[in-house]
Protein backbone atom coordinates (compact mmCIF):
# COMPACT_ATOMS: atom_id res chain seq x y z
CA UNK A 1 0.00 0.00 0.00
CA UNK A 2 1.74 3.40 -0.82
CA UNK A 3 2.03 5.53 1.87
CA UNK A 4 0.45 9.13 1.99
CA UNK A 5 3.59 11.77 1.60
CA UNK A 6 0.73 14.46 2.77
CA UNK A 7 1.47 14.64 6.29
CA UNK A 8 5.42 14.39 6.05
CA UNK A 9 6.47 17.67 7.22
CA UNK A 10 7.92 18.61 10.74
CA UNK A 11 8.89 21.88 11.79
CA UNK A 12 12.04 23.45 14.23
CA UNK A 13 9.90 26.04 15.85
CA UNK A 14 11.13 29.53 17.78
CA UNK A 15 10.89 27.40 21.32
CA UNK A 16 13.06 25.10 20.15
CA UNK A 17 10.22 22.34 19.91
CA UNK A 18 9.96 19.82 16.77
CA UNK A 19 5.89 20.20 15.38
CA UNK A 20 4.64 17.93 13.23
CA UNK A 21 3.90 15.47 11.56
CA UNK A 22 1.80 17.96 9.54
CA UNK A 23 -0.23 18.54 5.89
CA UNK A 24 1.34 20.39 3.40
CA UNK A 25 -1.85 23.01 3.23
CA UNK A 26 -1.27 23.67 6.98
CA UNK A 27 2.67 24.82 6.58
CA UNK A 28 0.70 26.76 3.78
CA UNK A 29 -1.92 28.49 6.11
CA UNK A 30 1.26 28.64 8.91
CA UNK A 31 3.58 30.78 5.82
CA UNK A 32 0.47 33.16 5.51
CA UNK A 33 -0.11 34.06 8.83
CA UNK A 34 3.65 34.22 9.42
CA UNK A 35 4.11 31.42 11.68
CA UNK A 36 6.66 29.56 9.17
CA UNK A 37 9.24 32.36 8.42
CA UNK A 38 12.22 31.85 5.74
CA UNK A 39 13.97 31.05 8.60
CA UNK A 40 11.99 27.89 10.30
CA UNK A 41 13.82 24.63 9.34
CA UNK A 42 11.35 22.00 8.31
CA UNK A 43 11.87 18.37 7.67
CA UNK A 44 11.13 16.67 4.55
CA UNK A 45 10.13 13.15 5.61
CA UNK A 46 9.58 12.14 1.76
CA UNK A 47 13.83 13.25 1.43
CA UNK A 48 14.52 12.21 4.80
CA UNK A 49 16.26 15.73 5.08
CA UNK A 50 15.68 19.30 7.09
CA UNK A 51 15.91 22.27 5.39
CA UNK A 52 14.46 25.89 5.47
CA UNK A 53 11.39 26.66 4.76
CA UNK A 54 12.35 28.31 1.20
CA UNK A 55 14.43 25.63 -0.23
CA UNK A 56 11.54 23.23 -0.14
CA UNK A 57 10.23 23.03 -4.03
CA UNK A 58 6.61 22.96 -3.19
CA UNK A 59 6.87 25.92 -0.60
CA UNK A 60 9.11 28.45 -2.68
CA UNK A 61 6.18 29.98 -4.80
CA UNK A 62 5.08 31.47 -1.38
CA UNK A 63 8.68 32.96 -0.41
CA UNK A 64 9.14 34.92 -3.29
CA UNK A 65 9.22 38.63 -2.77
CA UNK A 66 7.25 41.05 -4.10
CA UNK A 67 7.85 44.91 -4.37
CA UNK A 68 6.07 47.28 -2.17
CA UNK A 69 4.89 50.19 -3.84
CA UNK A 70 6.83 53.50 -2.76
CA UNK A 71 9.50 50.73 -0.75
CA UNK A 72 12.87 52.53 -1.30
CA UNK A 73 15.84 50.68 -1.78
CA UNK A 74 16.79 51.71 1.75
CA UNK A 75 13.71 50.11 3.33
CA UNK A 76 14.54 48.03 6.50
CA UNK A 77 12.84 44.39 6.85
CA UNK A 78 9.51 45.13 8.52
CA UNK A 79 8.60 48.40 6.94
CA UNK A 80 4.64 48.31 6.47
CA UNK A 81 4.53 44.53 8.19
CA UNK A 82 1.01 44.29 9.40
CA UNK A 83 1.29 42.37 12.95
CA UNK A 84 -0.80 39.05 12.62
CA UNK A 85 -1.44 36.62 15.33
CA UNK A 86 0.73 33.97 14.22
CA UNK A 87 3.55 36.87 14.38
CA UNK A 88 2.92 37.54 18.44
CA UNK A 89 2.96 34.06 18.66
CA UNK A 90 6.76 33.54 18.42
CA UNK A 91 6.47 35.66 21.48
CA UNK A 92 7.00 33.32 24.51
CA UNK A 93 5.31 35.50 27.26
CA UNK A 94 2.17 35.85 24.32
CA UNK A 95 1.83 32.11 23.91
CA UNK A 96 -0.62 31.16 25.90
CA UNK A 97 -3.17 34.30 23.83
CA UNK A 98 -5.59 33.84 22.01
CA UNK A 99 -5.98 34.55 18.15
CA UNK A 100 -8.65 37.06 19.28
CA UNK A 101 -6.78 38.20 22.05
CA UNK A 102 -3.65 38.41 20.11
CA UNK A 103 -5.63 40.30 17.09
CA UNK A 104 -6.75 42.73 19.86
CA UNK A 105 -2.86 43.43 21.38
CA UNK A 106 -1.88 44.12 18.11
CA UNK A 107 -4.10 47.18 18.01
CA UNK A 108 -1.94 48.88 20.23
CA UNK A 109 1.32 48.11 19.15
CA UNK A 110 3.49 48.85 16.30
CA UNK A 111 6.24 46.80 14.73
CA UNK A 112 9.53 48.26 14.30
CA UNK A 113 12.37 47.26 11.61
CA UNK A 114 15.67 47.55 12.76
CA UNK A 115 18.82 47.57 10.55
CA UNK A 116 21.92 44.94 11.39
CA UNK A 117 24.29 46.47 14.03
CA UNK A 118 21.73 49.26 15.36
CA UNK A 119 22.66 50.30 18.76
CA UNK A 120 18.97 49.54 19.93
CA UNK A 121 19.89 50.52 23.75
CA UNK A 122 22.94 51.94 25.18
CA UNK A 123 24.14 51.63 29.26
CA UNK A 124 22.95 53.88 31.30
CA UNK A 125 19.97 55.54 29.39
CA UNK A 126 17.07 56.22 30.62
CA UNK A 127 14.20 54.61 28.73
CA UNK A 128 10.37 53.86 29.56
CA UNK A 129 9.62 50.15 28.05
CA UNK A 130 10.63 46.78 26.95
CA UNK A 131 10.85 44.77 23.61
CA UNK A 132 9.11 42.30 22.28
CA UNK A 133 11.76 40.78 19.57
CA UNK A 134 9.52 39.57 16.34
CA UNK A 135 12.52 38.33 14.29
CA UNK A 136 16.32 38.52 13.44
CA UNK A 137 19.00 37.81 16.36
CA UNK A 138 20.07 40.49 19.09
CA UNK A 139 23.18 40.32 21.71
CA UNK A 140 23.20 41.97 25.09
CA UNK A 141 26.79 43.21 25.75
CA UNK A 142 28.53 45.08 29.00
CA UNK A 143 32.24 47.13 27.80
CA UNK A 144 34.96 46.22 30.46
CA UNK A 145 37.54 47.63 29.79
CA UNK A 146 37.20 48.27 26.30
CA UNK A 147 36.47 45.10 24.91
CA UNK A 148 33.05 43.55 24.54
CA UNK A 149 31.84 40.73 27.04
CA UNK A 150 29.15 39.06 25.91
CA UNK A 151 25.84 38.41 28.42
CA UNK A 152 23.20 36.87 26.28
CA UNK A 153 22.19 36.23 22.75
CA UNK A 154 18.54 36.88 22.00
CA UNK A 155 16.26 35.32 19.03
CA UNK A 156 12.68 35.46 17.98
CA UNK A 157 10.37 34.94 20.87
CA UNK A 158 12.42 36.65 23.39
CA UNK A 159 12.44 39.77 25.10
CA UNK A 160 14.30 42.30 27.24
CA UNK A 161 13.68 45.75 29.45
CA UNK A 162 10.80 44.63 31.35
CA UNK A 163 12.20 46.34 34.30
CA UNK A 164 11.98 49.68 32.16
CA UNK A 165 8.82 49.17 31.53
CA UNK A 166 7.96 49.88 35.38
CA UNK A 167 10.82 52.05 36.84
CA UNK A 168 12.10 54.17 33.65
CA UNK A 169 15.23 53.23 35.17
CA UNK A 170 18.64 53.17 33.33
CA UNK A 171 19.35 50.34 30.82
CA UNK A 172 21.89 47.39 32.75
CA UNK A 173 23.53 46.49 29.49
CA UNK A 174 23.73 46.97 25.51
CA UNK A 175 21.96 45.66 23.27
CA UNK A 176 22.75 45.40 19.66
CA UNK A 177 21.74 43.87 16.31
CA UNK A 178 23.51 40.78 15.33
CA UNK A 179 21.03 40.58 12.14
CA UNK A 180 18.33 42.81 10.44
CA UNK A 181 15.39 42.40 13.06
CA UNK A 182 11.72 42.94 13.89
CA UNK A 183 10.89 44.31 17.18
CA UNK A 184 7.56 45.09 19.35
CA UNK A 185 8.34 47.96 21.81
CA UNK A 186 6.01 48.70 24.55
CA UNK A 187 6.26 51.79 26.05
CA UNK A 188 5.00 52.69 29.99
CA UNK A 189 2.14 55.30 28.36
CA UNK A 190 0.90 52.40 25.84
CA UNK A 191 1.04 49.52 28.86
CA UNK A 192 -0.71 52.02 30.89
CA UNK A 193 -3.55 52.13 27.81
CA UNK A 194 -3.58 48.21 27.47
CA UNK A 195 -4.47 47.94 31.35
CA UNK A 196 -6.79 50.38 31.17
CA UNK A 197 -8.77 49.23 27.79
CA UNK A 198 -7.77 45.80 27.51
CA UNK A 199 -7.39 44.67 31.02
CA UNK A 200 -7.98 41.04 30.57
CA UNK A 201 -4.91 41.04 27.88
CA UNK A 202 -2.77 42.96 30.19
CA UNK A 203 -2.93 40.46 33.34
CA UNK A 204 -1.43 37.33 31.32
CA UNK A 205 1.37 39.74 30.18
CA UNK A 206 2.15 40.95 33.39
CA UNK A 207 1.91 37.53 34.97
CA UNK A 208 3.95 35.83 32.16
CA UNK A 209 6.51 38.62 32.69
CA UNK A 210 6.92 37.85 36.32
CA UNK A 211 7.31 34.38 35.45
CA UNK A 212 10.33 35.38 33.32
CA UNK A 213 12.05 37.48 35.62
CA UNK A 214 11.58 34.78 38.20
CA UNK A 215 13.16 32.51 35.73
CA UNK A 216 16.42 34.75 35.54
CA UNK A 217 16.57 35.80 39.11
CA UNK A 218 17.23 31.81 39.16
CA UNK A 219 19.54 31.24 36.91
CA UNK A 220 21.49 34.81 38.13
CA UNK A 221 21.94 33.51 41.74
CA UNK A 222 22.82 29.82 40.14
CA UNK A 223 25.37 31.55 38.39
CA UNK A 224 26.56 33.88 41.57
CA UNK A 225 26.81 30.82 43.75
CA UNK A 226 28.70 28.60 40.78
CA UNK A 227 31.41 31.31 41.08
CA UNK A 228 31.55 31.63 44.88
CA UNK A 229 31.93 28.22 45.12
CA UNK A 230 34.75 28.04 42.14
CA UNK A 231 36.26 31.30 43.50
CA UNK A 232 36.59 29.20 47.01
CA UNK A 233 37.93 25.99 45.52
CA UNK A 234 40.68 27.75 43.64
CA UNK A 235 42.20 29.64 46.67
CA UNK A 236 41.93 26.51 48.73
Amino acid sequence: MEQDQSANYSLWGADNVVYGPVELPTLISWIKDERVTADTWIFDGQNDRWRKAPNLPELQLFFRKKPTAGTGEGAAPGDGKVLKPGMLRRVKILAELSDEQLERFAQFMEAQPVRQWTHIVKQGETDDGMYLLLEGELRVRLMIGGKETILATLNAGECFGEIALFDQGPRSADVLANKDCVLLKITTEGFDKLMKQAPDLAGPMLFAIGKTLAARIRADNKRIKDSVNFARAAGS
